[in-house]
């Protein structure tokens, strides 16, 4: 109800301080919700409308109130602050609200056909955020683009949903099931490709990540903060729906291979996003990547799941099902704290360029940040080191699959998240070491108390999520009960330790490593305070036997990632392109223009061809508007021969 007030406020264009207000309000709302309601569902209510002939139901489970809430905590923030641009902020007011509540209904609602309306209703609230904030001259053509692939996506739920509703001549999800059941196997796998396609289109698989930087790189941070937590967790919620309840877990059936394409499809979307996040030096581009490379990392993990589940492993396959949703809920909060960290550095500097800003000084402001980049470089105590360490662990428990093809795939996708790990972590180096720490003699980045306020406290959300994980697991147990007969997050956890159901594989506790790392750092501490009567020695770095300038010997974002581009040239095929212009005589050059870009891998393949094809078509269509009186009296002649021809058939 707060998010439809904020919707209509906004629909006046005034008031946009009371529109960020009530959707804050609504958030917290959300968050309250699911604080009380976890670990238990929330009971059914049946809203007064019907589609397509049936009521519709509204229900949220354990695993929808978790992932709900952990990506309403940034969103509330996000939309307390507002977007940072002058520019339409009710507009972007009645997209955030239009968002949310699409997010809402794909969380909750238990009919294909409204569930269909509320995924479209999330699309089109985040490119109203985005082409409101005009921060970006090519907004429009990355929002285009955006939402066409989000409506390819679109299409296969659409037929993923006829398929099982024409089963059993029900939209209602809990037919899906029997539906589902009596298809081949190849219609089995069919319906799962589609509902991978349908919802993958929003959480970056491949090649659906294409979209991610051109549309997060025209709206604000704040837009990314919402578009990567809470909608991002709900595509997911979407996904996890369709494959692990629409879907029967036959091993003679088709869910083992389904099973194995999901964690190759997430395993690779991983590496390749994370790839490109490093070249970027844009914030929100290079937090558009890692937000995809996040979410492949959820599906894989979600994959394996569904591999062990289709052998009988439940409580394998309940260790991975909830190791994705760990993920997810620290990457929200994580990431809502570095996009948060964007928008407060494009405020102080004017730019979104990942440059030395001198921002480091503001120390809530910098452990903010630095809490949240650590946590998706995997560093310890934080969510992220949990969540990743328990997705390599599950991964390693493919020894238990009774063949060779799923010990295989999850040894393999086990190795390319190990590299999916290593270039995050050198990415948020960059991110963080240059964009936010480092320091420039000629810029005084001025961070307003309100972002610093609230990237320190989500970066300490995202460490207090991680140091208590004991205790945040206790709210999955009604989940993992119900989908695997155990309470599966009951067995992740001994005390203080986290274990993979058992303590005799391995064994972690960042509620000790809290403790007993402010003590390890007693050591370097002592060494400084004993060399303090030593003086220390300051001398400018070599530059070549040359004065350095401090601006051009810096360090520079492009410079810190050209080496990986080089090392990986056959994925980024890099281009550069040099433009001179001299004299007359051509002795002296008066400007030197130098691009450089990273080539996509399926846009020239696949998304450029069908441009071409669409705008060939509609050269030929244009022809239909040519204003001419008797052609169009002859299209509507012929029109009526058709008509008439098939009544007498």
């Amino acid at each position: 109800m707060l998010w439809v007030a904020a919707a209509l406020v906004a629909l006046f264009g005034r008031w946009p301080a009371l529109g960020r207000a009530l959707l804050a309000a609504g958030a917290l709302s959300g968050v309250i919700a699911a604080i009380v309601g976890l670990p238990n569902p929330t009971s059914t209510a049946v809203l007064p409308l019907r589609l397509a002939g049936e009521a519709v139901a509204f229900r949220l489970e354990p695993e929808a109130l978790w992932l709900f809430g952990f990506g309403l905590a940034p969103a509330l923030f996000a939309c307390a602050l507002g977007s940072p641009s002058h520019y339409g902020r009710s507009g972007w007011n009645f997209g955030a609200a239009f968002s949310l509540l699409g997010a809402l209904g794909v969380f909750g609602l238990q009919n294909g056909a409204a569930l269909l309306v509320a995924w479209e209703a999330m699309s089109l609230g985040g490119a109203i955020m985005i082409l409101s904030e005009r921060l970006d001259s090519a907004r429009g053509s990355t929002v285009l683009f955006m939402l066409a692939l989000l409506e390819v996506g679109a299409v296969g739920l659409i037929l993923a949903v006829a398929i099982l509703g024409l089963g059993t001549s029900s939209l209602d999800f809990a037919s899906f099931v029997g539906a589902a059941a009596a298809l081949r196997s190849t219609t089995q796998i069919g319906v799962g490709l589609l509902v991978l396609v349908g919802f993958g289109a929003k959480l970056g698989l491949l090649p659906f990540y294409e979209w991610f930087p051109g549309a997060y790189g025209s709206g604000s941070g704040a837009s990314g903060a919402i578009l990567s937590g809470v909608v991002l967790n709900a595509a997911f919620f979407g996904l996890s729906r369709g494959l692990f309840e629409w879907l029967p877990p036959s091993p003679e059936g088709a869910f083992p291979l389904l099973a194995i394409i999901v964690v190759v499809v997430g395993t690779v979307s991983a590496i390749l996003t994370i790839l490109y996040a490093f070249q970027e030096d844009d914030w929100r581009r290079l937090l558009s990547f890692s937000s995809a490379e996040n979410a492949s990392i959820a599906v894989a993990a979600l994959g394996a799941a569904m591999l062990f589940r289709s052998y009988g492993l439940r409580e394998l396959a309940g260790l991975a099902w909830t190791v994705s949703l760990l993920h997810l809920a620290g990457h929200a909060l994580a990431k809502g704290s570095l996009f948060l960290t964007a928008d407060g550095l494009q405020r102080a500097t004017g730019s979104y360029a990942i440059t030395a800003s001198g921002a480091g000084k503001y120390w809530l402001f910098g452990i903010g940040a630095l809490l949240g980049a650590m946590s998706l470089s995997a560093m310890p105590p934080t969510a992220g080191f949990v969540s990743e360490w328990f997705v390599f662990q599950t991964v390693f428990q493919g020894f238990h699959l009774p063949n060779l093809a799923g010990r295989l795939v999850l040894a393999l996708a086990g190795a390319g998240l190990a590299l999916t790990a290593a270039v995050a972590f050198a990415t948020f180096v960059k991110a963080l070491g240059i964009g936010a720490l480092g320091r420039d003699a000629n810029r005084n980045a001025p961070i307003s108390q309100s972002y610093s306020g609230t990237v320190g406290f989500l970066g300490l959300a995202v460490l207090l999520l991680g140091v208590g994980m004991p205790v945040w697991l206790t709210a999955l147990d009604v989940a993992t009960a119900r989908h695997f007969g155990a309470a599966v997050a009951r067995q992740m956890y001994v005390g203080p330790l986290l274990v993979p159901l058992t303590a005799k594989f391995a064994f972690i506790s960042p509620s000790l490593l809290i403790i007993v790392m402010p003590l390890l750092a007693l050591v370097p501490v002592t060494l400084i305070l004993v060399s303090g009567r030593y003086r220390v020695r300051r001398s400018p770095v070599w530059y070549g036997g040359l004065s350095p300038d401090p601006a051009g010997a810096a360090t520079t974002a492009l410079a810190f990632s050209n080496a990986m581009r080089t090392f990986y040239s056959f994925v980024y095929r890099p281009t550069a392109v040099t433009e001179r212009e001299a004299d007359a005589q051509g002795y002296f050059v008066r400007k030197l223009a130098l691009e450089h870009d990273v080539a996509p891998i399926f846009g020239p393949l696949l998304f450029q061809p069908a441009v071409r094809s669409i705008n060939a078509i509609a050269g030929k269509l244009r022809l239909l508007q040519s204003g001419h009186l008797n052609f169009y009296l002859g299209l509507i002649g012929l029109l009526l021969v058709l008509v008439l021809g098939l009544t007498l058939a």
